[in-house]
């Protein structure tokens, strides 16, 4: 498999699964609406600086052992 799209699959279910966790979180922590964004930019940002970080040791994990 292509090893780009390997990384962009991976990225995206890292994404997926602890944005979905952290919406949860959010959606039940009791905010009111208008100020749910608040909680929302911090935590789309800390998600994605997340899943790339996880995904750069996830790679590099799998490199040492092919070698």
């Amino acid at each position: 498999m292509n090893p780009k799209l390997v990384g962009a699959l991976r990225r995206a279910a890292i994404y997926f699964v602890v944005g979905y966790g952290g919406l949860a979180v959010i959606n039940n922590s009791g905010l009111a609406a208008d100020r749910m964004w608040l909680a929302y930019t911090p935590l789309f940002i800390g998600v994605y600086v997340f899943a790339r970080w996880a995904d750069a040791r996830i790679a590099a994990s799998g490199q040492t052992k092919e070698e």
